[in-house]
């Protein structure tokens, strides 16, 4: 039976990891190496952990300096010795059967991906994609661009968490996450990968993974640092895309940059929030070319770069 290493990298999620350790031990396919990454937690993490491998001899257990997610992530990758890579966020759970679903689909591709529910608080929201998607190989292409058209492909983003990977082909890549970014390295890594590695894949049309949104996780911060982390990620998705496709980055740039104007006028930055208003404005024209379905977006963009600064 194929072995499936899942690299789960736990940071002061203590609420949390219970269930999504749980999840992940009554998973149907049973051939698992589970390597847990303690990232220097400060709450009882560790211990939680610890106890785990009293219960189920799959688990292994690496306690670390606090070196951020890239660098845990990073740890699970070299000790991963599994014929499949998969990825879970300590704070979310799974459904029982995902890694049977994954496995099954991953036959003759790399990467095989499927959709996912999203949940805030007691509500959970089931996430589809507004375009279909092909139940056969997505070549390379396709791979690199569904993320970035996340308005019809919600399901299929650019996570890392709701995929699974041959193992061989990361190895092969020498891939590692970028320790250096500290919002957003999974869709720099899955592009990477795709990018160099040639990858295909297939997808599954059916939620298995749990995202949990909550307070206090990396993705609801309002430091400037961690957000604009992701505009150099997408200048540098966007040297990966062929000509003719790069605007699809800058769009996803452009984005990023009116969110951070947004947080600039909150926080009152001046300095920021001309410059994103800039930045706003420079790839306008690209945000425009990837939402042309969608024009009260466009309306929306438009109306944030004429925001005065009051």
């Amino acid at each position: 039976m194929d072995k499936i290493s899942i690299i789960i990298p736990v940071y002061k999620v203590e609420p949390y990891i219970k269930k999504c350790l749980d999840s992940v031990i009554t998973q149907t396919h049973t051939n698992l190496e589970i390597l847990l990454i303690n990232d220097g937690s400060p709450d009882n993490c560790g211990e939680i952990c610890d106890e785990y491998t009293i219960k189920d001899s799959r688990i292994k257990v690496f306690h670390k300096e606090n070196g951020g997610l890239s660098s845990a992530l990073n740890v699970g990758l070299e000790y991963a010795s599994g014929d499949y890579i998969g990825f879970v966020d300590s704070d979310d759970w799974i459904e029982p059967d995902m890694f049977e679903h994954l496995l099954e689909t991953i036959q003759c591709v790399d990467i095989s991906i499927c959709s996912y529910f999203k949940n805030i608080g007691d509500v959970t929201e089931s996430i589809s994609n507004i375009k279909n998607i092909p139940n056969d190989v997505i070549q390379t292409e396709q791979m690199l661009l569904y993320p970035l058209k996340r308005d019809y492909y919600m399901g299929f983003c650019g996570y890392v968490w709701n995929k699974l990977y041959r193992a061989e082909v990361i190895k092969r890549s020498g891939l590692q996450f970028d320790e250096n970014i500290k919002y957003a390295m999974d869709i720099l890594f899955y592009e990477t990968l795709v990018t160099q590695e040639k990858c295909i894949g297939r997808y599954i049309n059916k939620p298995l993974y749990h995202y949990r949104q909550r307070e206090g996780a990396i993705t609801k911060s309002e430091s400037f640092d961690v957000k604009i982390d992701i505009l150099e990620v997408y200048k540098r998705v966007e040297e990966l895309l062929p000509i003719e496709h790069k605007y699809w980055a800058r769009g996803f740039y452009c984005y990023h940059a009116s969110v951070i104007l947004q947080l600039a006028f909150k926080k009152r930055n001046r300095t920021l929030f001309d410059f994103m208003k800039n930045e706003i404005r420079v790839h306008m024209q690209d945000y425009e070319q990837t939402n042309v379905e969608f024009p009260q977006k466009i309306e929306r963009m438009k109306e944030l770069v004429s925001l005065p600064f009051q």
